[in-house]
Parts: C-alpha cells; structure tokens; sequence
C-alpha cells in the first residue's frame, strides 16, 4: 500500500488540474456589431500604446535638451516634471501589456 502512494498521489494532483470546462463552452463576448470585444479591446490598447510611446519618445528628448542646457549642479522643476510623465506612462503602457 506505500509503494502505491507516491502513484496516487500524483494521479490526483494531475486530476486536480484538469478543468472541467470544456474548449469553447463560454462564447466569445461580442459587441452588438459582431466584432470581438477582446480584439477591439486589444486595438483599442495598441493604439494608446503607441501614442504613449511617442509621447515618451518626445519628453525624452525634451528632458535630454534641458539637460544640456541646464547646469551639473541645477535641474528645472520642469525637467523632473517631464520625468515624472515619462514614468507615469511607462506604468500605464506596462499595465496594458500585462493585462493579456
């Protein structure tokens, strides 16, 4: 009966992960035009990543401007302001990517 039990014990936690659903029993959700909610919703995040990242893309040259201009020893408020939105949209363009 202990040989047995490392076996059984293996069988149930393989048993434990199955699902029980079956593929396709929960419909894709759709919108009333028929188009797939999670698809439009994927494009929808695809755009604003973009524009996001080109938003950063251009706050970061500013910042790279104003650190040529400024002295070794002074940064504006100004230039940590714009580092402050580069890292706010860094996090919400990371979110996005992880929320599928």
């Amino acid at each position: 009966m202990t040989r047995n039990l490392p076996a059984l014990f293996i069988a149930f936690a393989l048993f434990g992960q199955t699902s029980h659903q079956t593929p396709g029993s929960a419909p894709e959700p759709t919108f009333p035009n028929g188009k797939s909610q999670p698809d439009e919703i994927l494009k929808q995040d695809h755009k604003k990543n973009l524009a996001d990242a080109a938003q950063m893309a251009k706050l970061a040259e500013e910042v790279s401007e104003d650190l040529e201009k400024d002295d070794r020893y002074v940064v504006s408020l100004k230039t940590l302001k714009k580092l402050d939105d580069i890292e706010k949209l860094s996090k919400s363009i990371r979110g996005r990517l992880k929320r599928f």
